[in-house]
């Protein structure tokens, strides 16, 4: 199989369980990977297609240099452009990009001057890795705007709190990305529960978090391993993502 072959059927399996997992809105919300080093052209998702049919070959070939009124890319979000473009331009670890709305993560981005809380295990795996934009500008129609959200992500963040918005969480690979993205919305969810009791709550110590980070980042092909299980599942039940 192709690189190209390969990542178009990574991003679609990716888009087919962010809809089993509740993760898209409507045909909104936009995964973008880059098919070249320098992520000067990438691969993203079309307007109008629901992630739950996405297939290898409805995803757009885009490359930084085009401009939004190109026919080219006319299939193709406008504030999707402007987000993914800047970000695969700007953010050298933004190999792959996800953006939702996803309901647990994004209700504690709209909760005031939040912080992603040490609370189990999984929130330890994003400690100090989160980058916070506090700004909500309206939709991203112009490209300051995706020149500003690109900035908000240093050289060791890979997850974006985008205020009264949603998230962006960016890897090296499509596995990696949605690997990231399936644990904060887990962590988030628990947070969004416990915080719903009035309880107070049992913080782990940054010392611990700091720790438990490094083990995450260092234990053995853990997105690898879910992702290949993900794409298997699709294998036997709806192989047709692959087309």
């Amino acid at each position: 199989m192709t690189n190209d072959r390969k990542l178009r059927a990574e991003l679609a399996a990716a888009f087919r369980w962010a809809a089993r997992l509740d993760y898209h809105e409507a045909t909104a919300n936009h995964f973008s990977v880059a098919v070249s080093g320098n992520g000067q052209e990438f691969l993203i998702n079309p307007r109008g297609r629901s992630f739950s049919q996405m297939r290898a070959s409805d995803l757009a070939l885009v490359g930084i240099a085009q401009r939004i009124d190109d026919s080219l890319i006319r299939e193709v979000d406008p504030t999707a452009w402007i987000l993914h473009s800047h970000l695969h331009r700007h953010v050298p670890q933004a190999g792959c990009v996800l953006h939702t709305h996803m309901p647990y993560t994004t209700a504690l981005a709209c909760l005031r001057d939040f912080e992603f809380l040490m609370l189990d295990q999984n929130s330890c795996r994003f400690y100090n890795r989160i980058a916070y934009d506090r700004n909500y500008s309206g939709m991203a129609l112009e490209a300051r705007e995706g020149e500003r959200v690109a900035s908000l992500l240093g050289d060791d963040k890979s997850v974006l709190f985008l205020g009264n918005h949603g998230v962006i969480v960016i890897a090296g690979s499509v596995a990696q990305a949605f690997d990231e993205l399936y644990y904060l919305e887990k962590a988030a969810q628990l947070q969004v529960i416990a915080l719903s009791t009035g309880r107070e709550l049992a913080l782990i110590p940054n010392e611990i978090a700091s720790l438990a980070c490094k083990q995450w980042q260092e234990y053995p092909q853990v997105a690898e391993l879910h992702f290949n299980s993900l794409m298997e599942i699709l294998d036997s039940e709806s192989s047709d993502f692959r087309n």
